[in-house]
């Protein structure tokens, strides 16, 4: 049994990594949760369904770039915390899809403060943001005071985030603050981002379904953490006496070439036999080293990241094997899968 806050906490973007591992947490600690996706009854919530949690969690439709949508489901739940993780969150896609990226991160956190500035409700708010607003930063790890120099859409649109956060704190007094969160990553991640791709690829290939990985720049240097233990930071952040932005990350550094070796050595493979570079996987503009400073959160929240990069990689790999044994679900008779149960409320 979970503690008894008496709390509720509204989660946007509750279907993806961080709000399906965020809403497992905060039912752990006696919240009731309320989770918002673009159409509730479409989505299948996968996460919530392999975490098992999907039935202890309420779930409001919302549309993020309507402002009257996000008010409509403030007014109606009446949160004590607002998590805001939704929007486009892949890096790499939002070279292809600028326009939407801007919008469903930008616009949308506009509407989110908006909405929590009209309401004049006590309400904390969280805001997403991401290590790579700061680009290519230089041998210094960047904190909290270092520079933003975006390198991509996705970052353009979660450094606007960052600054529009932090003028509605100082210009209406409202409890937001932002998590510069740094890579981190787990079995729930979709096959888009590399890590997971990287992992479920070597798998395969043990297994014999496949033969060769192509990744673009694996000189490229990042830290990866573990996700689950990120959002145990973003609740820490809501529950200071002020609030402030704050830095979460391993503070170590990795070649993604590392994180490639790792994985294929988890299945028994050498990767140099299986993986090739392909130049039309580079990105147009490419951040080449991120490096983290995170003793801020060590400080003044009482948070470190306790897996690193090696121990993401082999709980990745674990998962994987698991998901690739299992057999394949049963059909209806239109051919569509089943849908889980408890998808609305």
């Amino acid at each position: 049994m979970g503690e008894r806050t008496g709390k509720t906490a509204l989660i946007l973007g509750i279907s993806g990594q961080d709000g399906s591992y965020l809403a497992e947490f905060l039912l752990k600690k006696g919240y009731r949760v309320v989770g918002c996706s673009r159409d509730a009854q479409m989505n299948r919530f996968v996460n919530l369904v392999h975490l098992g949690i999907l039935e202890r969690v309420r779930i409001e439709s919302v549309s993020m770039k309507d402002f009257r949508s996000v008010l409509q489901v403030l007014r109606k739940v009446r949160p004590d915390e607002i998590y805001n993780l939704a929007g486009q969150s892949s890096v790499g896609l939002s070279f292809d899809q600028p326009l939407e990226t801007f919008q469903s991160v930008s616009i949308a956190t506009l509407n989110l403060l908006e909405a929590v500035k009209y309401l004049n409700d006590p309400v904390r708010v969280y805001n997403a943001g991401s290590g790579e607003c700061f680009g290519n930063a230089g041998k210094k790890p960047a904190d909290e005071t270092t520079p933003f120099h975006p390198r991509s859409p996705y970052a353009v649109a979660k450094a606007t985030a960052f600054c529009q956060v932090a003028n509605y704190r100082d210009a209406y007094g409202l409890f937001a603050c932002t998590g510069l969160l740094f890579n981190h990553e787990s079995p729930l991640r979709p096959l888009r981002f590399v890590t997971r791709k990287i992992v479920n690829a070597a798998c395969r290939i043990a297994k014999g379904e496949a033969r060769l990985l192509e990744l673009g720049n694996i000189a490229v240097e990042r830290g990866w953490g573990w996700a689950p233990e990120y959002v145990e930071a973003m609740w820490r952040m809501l529950q200071q006496d002020t609030p402030e932005d704050y830095v979460i990350a391993t503070g170590e550094t990795r070649k993604l070439e590392d994180f490639v070796r790792e994985a294929f050595a988890a299945v028994g493979l050498d990767w140099r036999d299986h993986v090739k570079t392909n130049p039309l996987l580079m990105r147009p503009t490419e951040i080449l080293v991120i490096r983290a400073d995170p003793g801020k959160a060590h400080r003044k929240l009482g948070w470190k990241a306790r897996y690193r990069m090696e121990d993401v990689v082999r709980m990745m790999a674990e998962q994987e094997r698991k998901t690739l044994e299992r057999p394949p679900k049963k059909r209806r008779g239109n051919g569509k899968p089943a849908a889980p149960r408890g998808a609305v409320s």
